[in-house]
Order: structure tokens, then sequence, then C-alpha cells
């Protein structure tokens, strides 16, 4: 597996942002590897996140930056951020500061699907 080394600098220049003004940014537990939630990043709450050491989304809801803990203490510290090979996801590594749920939950995916495979 080869693993390409880029700059803050080059992660900008990667990301078409004009193709899409919004990236999903999946967040991982550092330690665990356990996914942690789902969120989107804008230019500039990438750069800002990147400035911060701690993620920082764009809220499509609220239409507006969202420091992640902001208002809970639940912050996610950066260790590595990856990018897929297309340039348009994004992959965080995180040390969670608490619950990365609203609802408490460690992870936004406590709820489990119940699903027979049939070949």
């Amino acid at each position: 597996m080869m693993i390409e080394r880029i700059t803050h600098t080059q992660l900008n220049e990667i990301i078409d942002w004009k193709k899409s003004p919004l990236i999903p940014a999946i967040i991982q537990d550092a330690d665990t590897n356990e996914v942690l939630m789902l969120a989107y990043m804008n230019q500039q709450s990438l750069e800002r996140t990147l400035l911060a050491g701690e993620a920082i989304f764009y809220s499509r809801s609220r239409q507006k930056l969202w420091h992640k803990g902001q208002t809970s203490g639940n912050r996610m510290l950066i260790q590595t951020i990856d990018i897929d090979c297309d340039g348009d996801t994004l992959l965080l590594h995180v040390v969670p500061l608490g619950p990365a749920c609203h609802t408490g939950e460690m992870s936004c995916f406590y709820r489990k699907v119940e699903y027979d495979y049939r070949a």
C-alpha cells in the first residue's frame, strides 16, 4: 500500500470546491478506529479545522460553521486527515473529548440494523 503525503496547501488544491462546495467528512476515533459520525465541511471549515486542530464542520441545517463541542464541550482533537482517491471525501482521525452523538452515545452509529443476507 502506497502512502502519499500531502501538505494542507496541496489538500485545498486537490479538492474541487467548485464541483461541490460541501464534502463529506467521516470522523473516526484515532485510538479505536470506531466510526463516530459523518459531517460535512466546506472550504472555510476545513481551513479553520487545520488552524485550530479541532473539528469544525458546516451545518447544512443551520447553514453556518459548527465547531464541534463548542457548547457541549465534546470537542474532537484532530490527529490526522486523509483524503480519498477522488479528492471529494475526508477521513478525520480524532481524539474525542466526550460523546460524538448529540444523544450522548459515543458514536452516532449506535443503532444496528438486523439484516439477514441471502445470496
